[in-house]
């Protein structure tokens, strides 16, 4: 199968290159996946970089998401049959023409969603969903702070907010995409270069939980903006992972400051959170109340200009390749 390598196993962007790979075999668990879309995320720039390697196990071709058609069904996993469409969650391998997964990580791509639409779900969806409802227990009527609010994380996690019945204040960089984040949903957006965020959240109300992709830059405007007995919830740290906390005003306001990543858990956990993202979430997706936008699509074979655009930062949305 044609696959994207890095020689060496790091390198920039343009070391990016469309080589040759053995077709992966379904084993007992899992399925194997004719991939017609990929998404492209920050994780995957890490890794590239040599900074996020893949988990134990996991395949070292980059890749955390897909969608396709199922194509070889191992033993013991009865749920899907050879020409299933679905999506899926990788610890890796999902920039190839072929991915095998654990049949356990897979979700049926709804009807009227297509392959690239489909291959911007999993990792995004999954992400918010552990982190905004899971961790941070965001509930209808709650108010949701998200940074970095068009990014593919960002946009996901506004349209999963609004679906659930909760506000959202949304930060971006720029009018352009401050404007791109209201039209998401968000009740209120903040141009972080143009607006005093901490006084416009203050006078909006607060917010109950915070997903934070920015880090040290934003700790203090964090702990400032969260509501008594609010939740800080830490997936990326784009500023910088070093960070002052106010410890009296975390006991006085009751705070929880919390963090996760997704890639490394088990594959039992994996599991739990597909299941309980397709009980929850999914519906969502189907009645296309969450439907990221889809900032730009590019070959397999074009992945190091898929990863220029992300490091670019200037997107709205995911960035997928098609294979």
């Amino acid at each position: 199968m044609r696959a994207v390598e890095i020689p060496g196993g790091t390198g920039p962007a343009e070391a990016l290159r469309l080589g040759e790979r053995p077709d992966p075999v379904a084993g007992p668990g899992q399925i194997r996946i004719r991939v017609r879309a990929a998404g492209v995320n920050r994780p995957d720039l890490l890794q590239r970089q040599g900074r996020y390697p893949p988990p134990p196990g996991a395949s070292d071709i980059l890749g955390l998401e897909i969608a396709g058609e199922v194509d070889q069904v191992g033993e013991g996993a009865p749920r899907w049959s050879v020409g299933d469409r679905v999506c899926a969650l990788l610890g890796g391998g999902g920039y190839a023409e072929y991915a095998v997964v654990d049949a356990r990580h897979a979700l049926p791509i709804p009807p009227g969603l297509d392959f690239v639409e489909a291959a911007a779900l999993p990792e995004t969806v999954c992400t918010v969903f552990a982190n905004v409802f899971e961790a941070g227990g965001l509930q209808s009527g709650e108010t949701l702070l998200v940074h970095g609010a068009t990014s593919g994380i960002g946009v996901t996690a506004i349209q999963m907010a609004r679906a659930a019945g909760a506000r959202v204040i949304a930060t971006s960089r720029g009018a352009e995409k401050a404007r791109a984040a209201a039209a998401m949903g968000a009740d209120l957006s903040l141009d972080a270069r143009a607006h005093d965020l901490e006084a416009e959240i203050r006078a909006f109300g607060g917010a109950d939980v915070v997903l934070d992709m920015v880090g040290a830059e934003y700790a203090a405007l964090n702990q400032a903006a969260l509501k008594p007995f609010g939740r800080w919830v830490v997936i990326a740290t784009l500023s910088g992972g070093r960070a002052e906390i106010d410890l009296g005003r975390l006991m006085m306001k009751r705070l929880v400051l919390t963090g996760s990543t997704l890639r490394a858990r088990p594959a039992d956990e994996k599991a739990r959170l597909i299941a309980a993202v397709e009980a929850t979430a999914w519906p969502w997706v189907a009645s296309e109340l969450v439907r990221p936008p889809i900032e730009a699509t590019f070959p397999l074979e074009q992945a190091s200009a898929a990863h220029l655009r992300l490091e670019a930062g200037g997107h709205v949305g995911k960035i997928v390749l098609t294979a």
